[in-house]
This record gives C-alpha cells, structure tokens and sequence, in this order.
C-alpha cells in the first residue's frame, strides 16, 4: 500500500512541479523579451513560437509514446527540456542571445515540452489500475492539483523573476523540468502498463508510425463523444485565451479598477476552482457526469461574460468568478473520465496526444480574434458575443443523444482498425 501511495503522490507531485515551472516561464520568457527588445510585437511572436511548436508536437508523438512507453517518453522529454530552458540564461549571460537565437531556443524548448505532456496523462489509466481507484478520483486529484501549482506557481515565479530577473529564473524553469523528471522515474518506477505496447502476436512486426498515427485520428473521429468534447474543449480554450490576453486586461483598464482587479479576479476563481476540484474528487465517481457537465459549464462559462458586458461592480463580478470557478473545479474530472474509459489502452498515447493537441490547436487565434472584435464593435458586445458562443459551443453537446452515453461509464474495448494494424495490450 504504501508503495501504492508513493506512486500517486510521486506522479502529482511531478505534475505540480512541471506546472509550476511552466507558469514561472511564462512570466519570465515575455519579460526577458521585454526587457531586452522593447517590442510588444516581437514578445507576442515569441509566445506564439512557443505554443505553435507545442500543438504539432503533442499531435504527432502519440506512435512513439505508444511505441516507447509513456513513463520512458515522459522522463527523457522532461530532462532535454531542462537542458533547452537552460541554453537561454547561458546564451544570455554569454552575450549570444539574440532575438533570432531566443526563437530558436523557444521553439525547441516547446517540440520537447509536447511530447512530455502528452507522455504524462496516457500515464494515467496505468495509474487507475496500480492504485485501484476509481478514475474519476485520479483525473480530480489532478485537476486539484494542477489549480494548487498554477495558484501558487504564478505567485512565487512573479517574486522569482522580480528578485532574480527573468534570465536567472530560467535557470530555476530549467531545475524544475529536471526535479520532475526525477521524481517521476523514482515513483513510478514499479506501476505496470507504462512501458511500450507490444503487438498481439510476438511474431508481428511493429506497424509504421504513420499507420499507427492514422488509427489514432480515426479512432478519435469516429467517436462521437470524444470528438464533440475535443472540438468543444478547443474552442472554449480560445475564447478563454481571448478573455484572459486581451478583454480582462480591456475592462480593467476602461474601469479604472486597475491590474489589481484582474488579480483579484483570478484568485476568485482559482480559489474556488481548487474547492470544487477537491469536492469533485471526493464524490465526483459518484455524480452524474451529464448533469454535471451541464452545471459545470453553466456555472463557469457565460456568466462572468455577461457580468463585464454589463459593467457591474467589481465585487458582483468577483462574485460570479467565485461561482465560475467553483462550477469549473468539476469540469475537468468529468471530462478526463469520460477519456479514459473511453480509448482502448493500446491506443492511450496517440488518441490522447491528438486530444491534447486539438485542445490547444485553436488558442493562437484568442488573442487575436478578441482584438478584432473589441476594435471592431467595441468591449461590451465582444464579450456578449464571445459568451453566446461559450454558451452554444459548451451546451452544444447536450443536444446530442449520443453524449448522454457518458453517464453509462463504458469500459474501454481494442478498437478493429487498431488491432489490424498495431497493438491492443500493454507489458
């Protein structure tokens, strides 16, 4: 048993040390270019060149975690981003980093990051089986767990990259990517079912990446459940990415309530958000999942829209952000279930890399296309509209007969077409 926990507590602390470091680089990287440059325009080329590398990489290295393993793919991602985080301090101190150089680093820096995360949830339905606990309990731990260090890790990176300056916090991103991965290797280490799938007869060779890569796109399009929620989870990632760069900032600003309110406002909801995660993980195996998906979204989606279109005062929209994220905390669980039980274990890796990656596909364009709208009819109707497509986009699925087959938690069965060309079981 008590090896049992160590695993669990190993993989969250691993997560929550990963997403720490992740949200002390997104402070640190925009403010090194700042700081540097000068040029808003070259900072926002940096963030995209950093995210665009990260989709396309977590879309196509579904095959090689299959292949490789996920516990394997994940550690030694983890550890070569270490070493490409580290490259920018270095080349800094150096006198090497120049604007194209930065790119550069920034570019490899999210081909590695992909693969990492994407190797860490197929890690997940191992997980379920070695702790023998329900998965909605394990995707709520994780989701409370990522809201904790995404809590804390902006807080303490802002002082980090305030009392070192962005260049040496780097250097601490770069510690973080490499304390995770050992933390990973040492706890999991005994969890069965995260090494490479193995082919149904050891006779059969190992099918080709691309045919492997196309059972896990036909696999993910040719399930209806699976596919609304990617295309959901993809554009409601954008119009949040919309909301958060550009129209929060917007509002505070034509409000006079200042950057303090947009922090005010994010504690809100992370704060509640972390409660409604913890709750979600002590009965979430026992709620609904259709019902609670609805509420959920009701709850986080177009209200905190509305709230700012109708220039209510700061603590009625602050309110509604506490409930927004109380309604969030049990999105995640319900949705992370519903993955798992239903992708077929030999296919974890790549339906899950597709997954990940067609979540984050769209969020480049939420900058930009919140920018257009606020220029084009102004604040108040940008966010009415973005809320009446949160609310259509997130309420969508429930038209559908075929998403209420949620609440029936179907055990996972070797899909035809991967079990002609790859592999059904895992060692």
């Amino acid at each position: 048993m008590a090896r049992r926990s160590g695993a669990l507590a190993g993989f969250l602390a691993a997560d929550a040390i990963s997403l720490a470091g992740t949200r002390l680089s997104q402070i640190a990287v925009p403010w090194l270019v700042l700081t540097t440059t000068g040029s808003a325009t070259r900072t926002g080329l940096v963030a995209f060149a950093s995210l665009l590398p990260l989709v396309l990489a977590q879309a196509l290295c579904g095959p090689w975690i299959d292949r490789v393993g996920a516990r394997r793919v994940a550690v030694g991602f983890d550890l070569a981003s270490g070493v490409a985080v580290a490259a920018v301090p270095l080349a800094y101190a150096a006198g090497w980093l120049q604007f194209p150089v930065l790119v550069a680093l920034v570019v490899l820096t999210g081909v590695l990051r992909g693969p990492a995360e994407a190797a860490r949830h197929a890690m997940v339905p191992a997980l379920v089986r070695h702790l023998g606990m329900p998965t909605e309990r394990l995707t709520g731990l994780v989701g409370t767990t990522d809201r904790l260090a995404a809590l804390v890790g902006a807080a303490v990176g802002g002082g980090i990259v305030a009392v070192l300056g962005p260049a040496t916090a780097l250097l601490v991103d770069a510690g973080s990517f490499v304390a995770c991965a050992a933390v990973l290797a040492v706890s999991t280490r005994r969890v069965a079912g995260c090494g490479p799938t193995r082919p149904t007869h050891p006779s059969d060779p190992p099918a080709a990446y691309l045919v492997q890569l196309r059972d896990g796109w036909d696999f993910l399009r040719r399930d209806p459940v699976l596919l609304a929620m990617v295309v959901m989870v993809a554009v409601t990632n954008m119009l949040d990415q919309g909301f958060s760069s550009v129209m929060l900032p917007v509002w505070a600003d034509d409000s006079g309530s200042g950057p303090a309110a947009i922090g005010l406002l994010g504690a809100c909801m992370g704060g509640a958000a972390l409660a409604g995660s913890l709750l979600a993980t002590w009965r979430g195996d026992r709620l609904p999942r259709f019902r609670t998906y609805v509420v959920g979204y009701l709850l986080a989606g177009a209200p905190r829209w509305v709230v700012l279109a109708l220039g209510c005062p700061l603590w009625a929209v602050a309110a509604v952000h506490v409930i927004a994220g109380f309604g969030a905390g049990f999105i995640n669980p319900v949705l992370g279930a519903v993955q798992y039980k239903r992708i077929p274990e030999g296919l974890v890796g790549r339906v899950g890399a597709l997954s990940l990656a067609s979540s984050w596909s769209l969020m480049p364009l939420g900058g930009l296309l919140a920018g257009l709208a606020v220029s084009g009819i102004g604040l108040p109707a940008g966010l009415l509209l973005f809320g009446a497509v949160y609310l259509l986009t997130t309420m969508a699925p429930a038209l559908s007969p075929s998403w209420r087959e949620v609440d029936r938690r179907p055990q996972p069965s070797a899909a035809p077409e991967a079990a002609s060309a790859s592999t059904t079981a895992r060692s």
